[in-house]
């Protein structure tokens, strides 16, 4: 499975933060990741011509390659 930046550098913090420290960071991670998203949505899509259906072929290439699931 791949992982992303920010996806990385949770892992890794996690290590050195207590529970409640992380509890305290999850609302900025999860926002990060959204954010993150987005700019790999903005790659993607200006890799190719994706004028039909864009969003369900993006949805289907992120969660493939970063092995995830929508809420």
């Amino acid at each position: 499975m791949k992982q992303t930046a920010v996806e990385f550098l949770q892992e890794c913090l996690s290590i050195h933060l207590s529970h409640q420290q992380q509890m305290q960071f999850e609302g900025l991670f999860q926002q990060a990741k959204e954010m993150e998203k987005e700019q790999i949505m903005d790659a993607y899509m200006e890799g190719g011509d994706w004028e039909a259906l864009p969003q369900p072929r993006f949805d289907y290439y992120y969660n493939d390659t970063f092995n995830t699931k929508e809420k």
